[in-house]
Parts: C-alpha cells; sequence; structure tokens
C-alpha cells in the first residue's frame, strides 16, 4: 500500500503517469537540485535520479519534489493524496479532513517486527564517510550539502513516555556528523531539553523514505506528548511496523529506505547554514551554531532512495505540507473552542506565512460581537499554541471566499479589509524566526510581528451580505451559463475542466 511504504508509492507515482526515471549520470552537485526546483515551479513530474554520480555501495537514488504540486487541475494534489489512500482527484478539505480524523479516533500503536527492508545493508562506524556520498547541494549559495530535508527525525523522551517524529533541516559537517535546527519550541527541542536536564546525548535516528503518511504526520504540529506512529495508526486503521535500531532502543519504519542511527549532542555545536529555505530566500552569511548529530550505523534497503526537497519559491513540500497541515490543525483548535471557522488553509501565494479562515455568517452574528472582539479571539487563540508558531497573519473572509483558492482570498483580503482600522496587532507572541522579515528584518527574530486581518464587511457581523460578486458565476442567469459553456470550445476557446 503506498501509504504505508515508500517504495510503493513511487511505483503508485509511476502508475500515475507523474514519474520520470532520469538514468543518464546526474551531478548530486546543484544538478539534481535543479531539476527538482524547476519541476516545482512548473508542477511538472516527479525526477527519480537512477544514476547519481558518486554513488557508493548502492547509496543511493534521489527521488525530487514528493509531495509537489501537479499541473493538472483535475488532481493537483495527487501526490498529497497518494501519501494518505486518497484518490489522486481528492480536494486539498478531504486530505486535511483525513489528517484531521485520527484527532477523533483511539491511537493504533505500532507494531514491532524482528527485521525489515531497512536492515538489508548495514554499515557501521569507519566503513561510510558522510562527505563522500553523493549528498545533494540543493542551493549554490547554501552552507553545505543538505541530506536532510524530507526525512523524518526520531527521538524520544527520557522516560520513553513519548517518542516524537519530525523533519527539521540537517547538513553534513563531517565523515560521521551532521549540524541542524533544533528550534525553541519544536517538539525536537523539547525533547533534547529533557535530556540536557539528565546530562546525557539524545539517543536519535533519521529515517529517509519512511511510509508517506507517517513524514505527513511528522509535518503536522499535533499536540504536544502524542507520537505520531500512535497518530498513523488511528488515521489509516493499521499498526505501523517498526523495527529496533542496532545501537539504542529507538524504533523506525520497517520499510524505510535508509536509517542513520546515533545521538543528538547536547554540548557539541557546529556551523550550519545557510539554507534556501521555505520562504524562498538565502541569506548567504546567515550560519549559525547547532547541535551535531553523530552518526555511528547506517543501514538501508538494496537500491536505497532519499526523497529530496528543493525549497524555495513556489511550491514544494514546505508549502503542500507545512503550511496546509498547520492550517487544518488552527481548523480544529478553533472550532473546539466554538469559534464559528468551517475551514482554513494557507495560501501558496502567502509563502504559506498567511492563514485564511473561512467564518459561517449566521454562527458569526449569533455571537452578537464585533470586528474587533473577535478579530482579538481568534488572535489570541491561533498566534498562542504551537500551530499558529509559523504562521504571521491570520484572514477573516466570509462564505462566499473560497480559502483554497489563492485569487479569492487576495480578493477578499485586497478589497474588505481596511489597512490598519481592520486589523489587529499581536506583538506579545511568539515569532518565526525563518520568515525573513523576522530573522533579518526590523524588530526581535523571534517575538511579535503578527495579525489579524479582517476581511469580513461590517454587515456581515449584523445582517449578512449586502453585495454579489460581479463574476460570471454570479452575473449571469443559470440557463445562460450553461448555454456559455456547452458550445465553448466550439466557438474556439480552451477547455478549462
Amino acid at each position: 500500500m503506498a501509504h504505508l511504504n515508500f517504495r510503493t508509492f513511487v511505483e503508485a507515482l509511476k502508475a500515475d503517469g507523474d514519474l520520470i526515471e532520469i538514468n543518464e549520470p546526474i551531478d548530486p552537485n546543484l544538478e539534481a537540485a535543479a531539476i527538482t526546483r524547476r519541476v516545482c515551479e512548473t508542477n511538472d513530474k516527479v525526477p527519480l535520479f537512477n544514476n547519481l554520480i558518486g554513488n557508493q555501495n548502492g547509496l543511493f537514488r534521489i527521488l525530487g519534489a514528493p509531495a509537489s504540486l501537479r499541473a493538472s487541475p483535475r488532481d493537483r494534489y495527487g501526490r498529497l493524496a497518494r501519501h494518505l489512500a486518497l484518490p489522486p482527484t481528492a480536494s486539498m478539505r478531504e486530505i486535511l479532513d483525513k489528517m484531521l480524523s485520527a484527532s477523533e479516533l483511539p491511537p493504533i500503536a505500532p507494531r514491532v517486527v524482528e527485521s525489515g527492508p531497512c536492515k538489508e545493508n548495514v554499515l557501521v562506524d569507519g566503513e561510510f564517510d558522510l562527505t563522500s556520498l553523493p549528498v545533494p547541494m540543493i542551493h549554490q549559495h547554501d552552507g553545505g550539502k543538505y541530506i536532510q530535508t524530507y526525512g523524518m527525525h526520531i527521538v524520544q523522551s527520557p522516560d520513553g513516555s513519548w517518542t516524537n517524529w519530525s523533519i527539521a533541516r540537517a547538513m553534513v559537517h563531517d565523515k560521521n556528523h551532521l549540524t541542524g535546527l533544533v528550534i525553541e519550541p519544536q517538539h525536537i527541542w523539547q525533547i533534547h531539553q529533557m535530556w540536557k536536564k539528565e546530562g546525557r546525548d539524545v539517543p536519535w535516528a533519521l529515517a529517509f523514505g519512511v511510509p508517506p503518511a507517517a513524514i505527513m504526520a511528522s509535518s503536522m504540529p499535533i499536540p504536544d506528548g502524542v507520537s505520531e506512529a500512535e497518530y498513523v495508526g488511528a488515521m489509516t486503521g493499521e499498526a505501523l511496523e517498526l523495527v529496533k535500531c542496532d545501537t539504542n532502543n529507538l524504533h523506525v519504519p520497517a520499510t524505510a529506505e535508509i536509517v542513520f542511527e546515533g545521538t543528538l549532542s547536547i554540548t557539541e555545536k557546529g556551523p550550519e547554514g545557510p539554507f534556501g529555505e521555505m520562504h524562498g530566500y538565502v541569506f548567504p552569511a546567515d550560519t549559525h551554531l547547532w547541535p551535531k548529530y553523530k552518526v555511528d550505523r547506517i543501514t538501508y534497503r538494496n537500491n536505497p532512495i532519499l526523497p529530496m526537497s528543493s525549497c524555495g519559491r513556489l511550491t514544494d513540500e514546505t508549502h503542500t505540507m507545512i503550511g496546509s497541515l498547520a492550517a487544518a490543525e488552527i481548523r480544529k483548535i478553533c472550532q473546539k473552542e466554538g469559534l464559528p471557522i468551517t475551514d482554513a488553509f494557507a495560501p501558496f501565494e502567502s509563502q504559506v506565512t498567511w492563514v485564511a479562515l473561512r467564518v459561517d455568517g449566521a454562527k458569526l452574528r449569533e455571537l452578537k460581537t464585533t470586528s474587533k472582539e473577535f478579530s482579538k479571539r481568534v488572535g489570541d487563540l491561533v498566534f498562542n499554541c504551537k500551530a499558529g508558531y509559523t504562521i504571521h497573519r491570520l484572514v477573516l473572509v466570509g462564505e462566499d471566499v473560497d480559502v483554497y483558492n489563492g485569487k479569492d482570498v487576495m480578493w477578499a483580503f485586497s478589497t474588505r479589509c481596511r489597512p490598519n482600522l481592520d486589523e489587529t496587532f499581536f506583538e506579545d507572541v511568539r515569532g518565526f524566526p525563518l520568515v525573513p522579515y523576522m530573522s533579518h528584518g526590523n524588530g526581535s527574530p523571534v517575538q511579535g510581528g503578527k495579525v489579524v486581518s479582517d476581511a469580513l464587511m461590517p454587515t456581515e457581523y449584523t445582517t449578512g451580505r449586502d453585495w454579489v460578486p460581479a463574476d460570471f458565476e454570479h452575473s449571469y442567469p443559470e440557463e445562460l451559463k450553461e448555454k456559455v459553456k456547452a458550445k465553448w470550445v466550439q466557438m474556439g476557446f480552451r477547455d478549462s475542466e
């Protein structure tokens, strides 16, 4: 099943006609990433690089753009859908509903098996050199080669009660070390702090090519203390098969393509960055000290595949997954608090720094609230929860706006939200330092810079909408619209379906 096995997922993409196998020699130094970046910017097919220059001991092939967009509007989110065993024509709402479904279901614990494909090959300390593997250089101004852009970190609290799976970038430091971001308040940082209090390095594993449903859960800001393995089990209705690491007590997906085993240091740091991140920028001087990961052992499948995200401007996995899944969790949190929110989505056009919230007008009017009161209530809730950490603007919109359509959101924001008067600012909340105007702009890089922009018109709080959109859908009788559509192609126009 494609959602529970990365190799089967690759075969599903091939069956969909959404995969190009490239068998000519490709240089991991920029070339593989350049091809992948152009794929992301043109919504083209997934590239599978079968013949990387520098391949050693079978390590490794690269699959680029594993969760980016497809070109056809019909199956635009087909790769995300394949992560979750949904039809490739699934809508974004259906995908996010599937991800949220596990929060209402009893968790299903993973099943530990004796062995699995990830144990087919083993390299112990001294038998590998990370600097000589075909690790991709993704952008020419990056500070190093980033092997970790779509893998899954696995760490566990010292008492064993919480196992966390997450995605956080990491680059090769030397022959057996990586350096990578461990940012407050992310879960990997929280567990790192627990081990620091114990005075011991963190047992760690990094699994590449994990079950697609697992990498989706790893990207979602689920609550503290919830183990992603059980969340995935609930969502899929099946126990994930895990195997124990050879050098520590962690468990990894049995079908993973590649697994690094080792420790995350509580004392040693190394230079990390710069890196071309999700908001579309590289700052060439942006190098900082971050914790070192020591790799003690590598296990891997025969002919393994390393998934790679060539991050940057629209549209790649950092947008389709991180922004979308944060929005889904924000929707759930708002609804649990009794707010009249029906949908939430992070418009790609905002580089997923915004979330548009669709408001049920009738329920809003029942609250007998004002724009300022409602905006403050929404902002206080969202900007003080983990799901709102990466989001810097919330846009409140009415029922006539499709939050999954960036054009709709921009239309409402640009024409209904009066600058300043219809905005409520939040400076006493945690900010996301990867947003360029935070880390390289004015003010604190880690606090404030957030706003609720109310694109609900005043009548939506009192009596309801008093306008009709001037567009094809609302400006013409049904009979005339059907007549125009029926002869559209015949008249020589392009088929828009």
